[in-house]
């Protein structure tokens, strides 16, 4: 009995204060409740497109330190990326914020506290939701559209309540889960992206929530490669846009 109460004790501890996990990882259920989701035509993990395009996302931030940091890379090769922000840090850093929406960025949902307790109750995330896209209007001037659950957790009475409140709900390809939280080092990440790189891909990398020296020096190399492969990076909204044109009219 104590085994079994550790065991439950450090998989509730993962959950609620670990790092963010795979989809399996996080307890979501497998592709047959992704097959179901994504036919409901708002959750999404891989957005096909028939143009050598990416989307880099990064969550958690913005952080005072190393957001500014991605920024000037991605600057440097005028891609384009979608940032999660956490309601609560683009209060705190609203200078940041409105540097990513000025250079082009997405800024994006990701909740107002990080509490990841929030998501199992619909009135507690709908009012995360709601306090996190009230501090990214008055900074960016638009309402986002676009919501990323805390870990990649994800179940119905999430995806309804997301839903409900305007948002399409978006994961990431699950070949493109870069696991730069863990710090296994620079090169690492590098390879985790460049060796199976597809058109369409959602690449999640973390701009906050530690030290994130390893993710900013593998984005420059992961850059510079993409771009010497004839890829580029666009925003999350920009996928959804092109892929929806390029679908035929029965499938959109």
């Amino acid at each position: 009995m104590k085994k079994r109460l550790l065991l439950a004790g450090m998989i509730i501890f993962c959950i609620l204060g670990g790092q963010p996990r795979v989809e399996a990882d996080s307890g979501t259920p497998s592709s047959v409740k992704r097959d179901k989701f994504e036919k409901t035509g708002h959750v999404f993990w891989d957005i096909p497109v028939n143009e050598k395009l990416v989307a880099l996302t990064f969550d958690d931030g913005p952080d005072p330190k190393f957001t500014g940091q991605i920024l000037d890379a991605l600057a440097k090769y005028n891609a384009k990326a979608t940032f999660f922000v956490i309601g609560e840090e683009a209060a705190r850093y609203p200078e940041i914020v409105k540097r990513e929406a000025r250079e082009g960025h997405e800024v994006a949902n990701h909740t107002y506290r990080h509490h990841f307790r929030d998501g199992h109750s619909p009135a507690l995330l709908k009012r995360e939701l709601e306090k996190s896209e009230k501090v990214i209007k008055e900074l960016t001037g638009y309402q986002p559209s676009l919501f990323r659950p805390i870990a990649g957790y994800y179940d119905k009475e999430i995806v309804d309540t997301a839903v409900a409140e305007g948002y399409n709900v978006i994961l990431w390809s699950w070949h493109q889960e870069t696991r730069d939280w863990s710090k296994p080092g620079a090169n690492k990440i590098v390879e985790n992206v460049i060796s199976d790189t597809r058109p369409g891909d959602v690449i999640i990398f973390h701009d906050a929530g530690g030290d994130r020296t390893q993710t900013v020096k593998a984005l420059e190399q992961i850059l510079e490669i993409l771009y010497k492969k004839g890829y580029k990076c666009t925003t999350v909204s920009d996928l959804l846009y092109r892929s929806n044109s390029f679908l035929p009219a029965s499938l959109r």
